[in-house]
């Protein structure tokens, strides 16, 4: 399946047999999805038909011009961005089978169970043990505490590591599971941010029971696995797919042209560069896409998501700085829990605020800058004298 005109044909017999307007939204995301038309590269019978990956912006331009439904991803980006090619890699047929298509869809909402209260940037010092019953066969019994959850509150699954062996150096005795929030001992508290929301969550884990069929990829090969999903995930967030002037640069590109009594030549300049680069981020995430579409994701969605860190925090001082007195107001410090980031559909304030965390989620832009240099660039690695100690002899 590699035609454009036989996808076109496929688009075309599912909007006839279920149209946009008379159908309810997730039974035509249903049958997208089971006419493979969810994302072509993946195989049949998992939403895909086994297509190039390149082919799957063929499918989104139809169904976009016939105002069929979209499985709103930003409320799902982490299932989709994050658990569902991790799922792909390392699950079994009856993984696949059974978490991708509610996860696409959006009927199922996941979270990422990773980083620690001492374990973020170092994740591989993680602590939270799972301990198996009931010999090889048995189930594991998971105790610990996850913090920066997104979507905590609303998850159905977590994508989760776990220390299962602490007599081997820290990175060869985790695995990976998938975790059910709804367990009795699961309990997601907020966090409150700075922005006044509690997007964030913390996460303790008091006896979870996960069965081994939950387990993704061997025991203790769980960092293994979990590169995947954070190759995945840096490029999820630093390779998005936005127009020219889309993403911060656009709020205060308009504040420029309709607020010509605020601009200095200072400012003008700091656009200027800011503009430019936003530029060169948005056309390289479009080569990064490319290059995707003919393999798996490389280390330079690393590289992508230190630029938009970078970017998002200049870009959003510089718009508070031209709105002056303005600027320094903020619309609405109500603790809420919202269900996705809204950049540009808020204040300057939030803008500036929130874009502060933007250096931290998704790899600490320190953390991201050594993996840059030493997997990109080919530098020497940093050196480490944990490298080859037990984890459970490591100093805490």
């Amino acid at each position: 399946m590699t035609d454009a005109a036989e996808l076109r044909r496929r688009t075309q017999e599912l909007l006839a047999a279920y149209p946009p307007g008379d159908t309810d939204r997730l039974d035509f995301l249903g049958a997208r999805f089971d006419a493979g038309l969810a994302w072509v590269h993946y195989p049949e019978g998992l939403g895909g038909l086994g297509a190039p990956r390149r082919l799957q912006a063929v499918v989104d331009a139809e169904l976009a011009a016939a105002g069929a439904p979209d499985n709103d991803p930003r409320r799902i980006g982490i299932g989709l961005g994050m658990a569902a090619p991790t799922i792909l890699g390392f699950g079994t047929e009856e993984q696949k089978r059974r978490f991708l298509r509610p996860l696409w869809v959006g009927e199922e909402v996941w979270c990422q169970l990773f980083s620690e209260p001492g374990a973020g940037s170092d994740l591989a010092a993680l602590g939270t043990r799972a301990v198996r019953t009931d010999g090889e066969d048995g189930d594991w019994v998971v105790n610990g505490q996850k913090v920066w959850t997104s979507s905590a509150h609303l998850a159905r699954w977590a994508i989760l590591i776990a220390r299962t062996d602490p007599d081997v150096p820290k990175h060869r005795g985790i695995t990976y599971f998938i975790c059910d929030m709804t367990d009795p001992g699961v309990e997601v508290r907020p966090l409150r941010q700075i922005t006044g929301e509690a997007e964030f969550n913390e996460v303790f884990l008091t006896d979870v029971r996960i069965p081994d069929a939950h387990r993704l990829g061997d025991v203790g090969d769980g960092w293994r696995v979990a590169q995947t999903t954070l190759m995945n995930e840096r490029v999820s967030i630093g390779g998005m797919r936005i127009p020219r002037e889309g993403g911060m640069i656009g709020p205060v590109s308009k504040t420029w042209r309709e607020r010509p009594e605020l601009r200095t030549h200072d400012t003008h300049q700091r656009l200027l560069r800011l503009w430019v680069e936003s530029e060169v981020a948005r056309l390289s995430g479009e080569r990064l896409r490319q290059q995707l579409a003919q393999g798996q994701p490389g280390h330079e969605g690393s590289g992508m998501k230190l630029g938009f860190a970078r970017l998002n925090q200049e870009i959003s001082g510089l718009e508070v700085e031209l709105l002056g007195e303005e600027g320094l107001l903020y619309e609405d410090w109500t603790m809420r829990r919202p269900e996705l980031v809204d950049f540009t559909g808020r204040d300057a304030g939030y803008r500036y605020l929130r874009s502060k965390g933007n250096s931290i989620e998704g790899g600490t832009s320190e953390v991201l800058l050594n993996i840059v240099a030493e997997r990109v660039l080919g530098l020497p690695s940093e050196p480490r004298t944990d490298k080859d100690v037990a984890w459970k002899d490591l100093a805490r």
